[in-house]
């Protein structure tokens, strides 16, 4: 007895639907098969067969006869396809032609039987037949499973490509033939122009530094994992990367299918390094000179080559200067190591511009009158508040004010004004000094920058004062501008957002 046995499926009779105008037919199939345990259906018009293939749609097998009252088999044939794709069509007939089986079978009969017909042959026929009926759905049922494995195999693709794209290091994949097969936009500043459209091309064609061709091909060769940071481009603009190069190897022979290179932009970290190490050289530099010529001075006096008490006096003027000096730029080191940790500790308060400004000239009385410059005030009265730390103020302008008075030639004059500017408050310190050259006021700012010329020699200072006031002016979100010629002096304009106030609603 034949059985459904189709992978996936719950074991049933097979369904047979008969369509024929003669009862005996109709009669004698139904018997026959039924006897092999199909369930049967029957149909004695064309109309009735097709509604019950509508009704019916996994009927199994159908026997169509070719002359039928009302619609005939072929056009049955034409109509049923579109109901049963997976249905097997079979046509019985007494007027067995050529050209009828030619007909049939152009409209998708799969064979031919012709009237009248033993049992036997009926059996033979549907056993054939029920055979391709299990075939045909095996075969559709694997292409539905290659289908849904190609679907997710592209939905992984498509995931994993996505997943490549967003990462932030570049990605480039090599087949064994060391040929470029995936790479990501990250990876893009390594390559040649490519289109993503394009065969795989030789790694050596569209990779522009030729050290990371190299490392793929001795990964291709030798199966291990290579690291190396390699320089993209050169000054000013350095660009690094640190290149990560790993064989891809097949577990079960070792043979190595290709590689994986992995690079990440190291750029900000060398510059960070150079920045350390240029910052290292400098402190080092700033604390040695001034070092040794306090241990000059204290040498000289301990072997008594200055036994004048005027000569001693003097040394140990100068050796209190150098340590003074020592102090202000540990001060400063110590300020800029807690700006940069973000460490420092503020008691944010309205405070009035004017009060700091006669506080820091005040202070900076016995130095302007020591360097013989003149120490001017000018201040509007009744300025806006300021939102901000009094200590840091207090810095903000004393650096500024003693590096006015520190560059100012003999006579010279300090001025420091102050005066509303919209929604902020803006100071000025203005000073008739050496000035500074058109190349060095953009590098005012930067740690330890001090222009070097014939009249600045004797200026002792740390070279940080500047940055600090960078720093403290940005973390106000003020601004500051600075306008000077070489013998003509500077001027430091600063500034500082006023203290909103908010005003009264008016009431009706």
């Amino acid at each position: 007895m034949d059985q459904r046995t189709d992978q996936g499926q719950d074991a049933r009779p097979f369904r047979i639907l008969v369509m024929d105008d003669e009862p005996g037919i109709l009669r004698g199939c139904e018997r026959v098969l039924r006897s092999e345990g199909h369930e049967v259906l029957l149909a004695d018009r064309g109309e009735k067969g097709l509604e019950l293939l509508r009704q019916n749609p996994d009927i199994d097998l159908v026997l169509v006869d070719l002359r039928m009252p009302g619609m005939g088999g072929l056009e049955v044939l034409t109509q049923a396809r579109e109901w049963a794709p997976e249905t097997v069509f079979v046509v019985i007939t007494a007027y067995a032609t050529l050209e009828a089986a030619i007909e049939a079978t152009k409209r998708g009969a799969y064979d031919f039987l012709a009237k009248p017909f033993a049992p036997d042959e009926l059996l033979r026929l549907v056993h054939r037949s029920l055979e391709r009926v299990r075939l045909l759905r095996e075969r559709n049922r694997l292409e539905a499973e290659r289908r849904r494995r190609m679907l997710e195999l592209a939905t992984e693709q498509s995931r994993l490509r996505t997943i490549i794209d967003c990462m932030a290091e570049g990605v480039l994949v090599c087949n064994a033939e060391q040929e470029l097969v995936l790479y990501n936009p990250a990876a893009l500043k390594v390559l040649l122009p490519v289109s993503a459209g394009e065969a795989p091309s030789a790694a050596g064609e569209v990779v522009r530094p030729a050290e990371i061709v190299e490392m793929i091909a001795q990964a291709s060769r030798e199966p291990k994992r290579l690291s190396r940071e390699v320089k993209l481009a050169d000054a000013p603009q350095e660009e690094w990367v640190l290149a990560d190069v790993a064989p891809v190897t097949d577990s079960a022979s070792g043979q190595v299918l290709g590689t994986v290179t992995v690079l990440r932009d190291i750029t900000q970290m060398k510059r960070i390094e150079q920045v350390k190490a240029q910052f290292m050289n400098m402190v080092a530099h700033e604390l040695r000179a001034p070092l040794a010529a306090v241990d000059g001075y204290l040498t000289v006096m301990l072997e008594g080559l200055a036994t004048d008490p005027a000569k001693q006096t003097e040394m140990l003027t100068r050796s209190k200067q150098r340590l003074g000096g020592l102090l202000d730029l540990v001060g400063d080191l110590l300020d800029v190591a807690r700006m940069e940790a973000g460490t420092v500790r503020r008691e944010i308060a309205p405070q009035q511009i004017e009060e700091i400004i006669g506080e820091v000239v005040e202070l900076m009385q016995p130095l302007a009158r020591e360097s013989q410059v003149s120490l001017i005030r000018r201040a509007s009265e009744g300025l806006p508040a300021v939102e901000a730390d009094r200590e840091e103020l207090l810095r903000l302008l004393g650096n500024l004010v003693t590096n006015a008075i520190k560059y100012n030639r003999r006579e010279g004059q300090v001025v420091v004004t102050a005066a509303p500017d919209g929604p902020y408050v803006r100071i000025s310190v203005s000073d008739t000094g050496v000035g500074i050259s058109e190349a060095g006021v953009p590098k005012l700012f930067r740690e330890f920058f001090r222009e070097k010329t014939a009249e600045t020699r004797h200026v002792v200072g740390t070279g940080l004062g500047l940055s600090i006031v960078k720093r403290i002016v940005d973390f106000y979100h003020g601004r500051i501008d600075v306008r000077s010629r070489p013998g003509e002096g500077s001027t430091f304009t600063v500034w500082l957002p006023c203290q909103r106030v908010e005003q009264p609603a008016e009431t009706a």
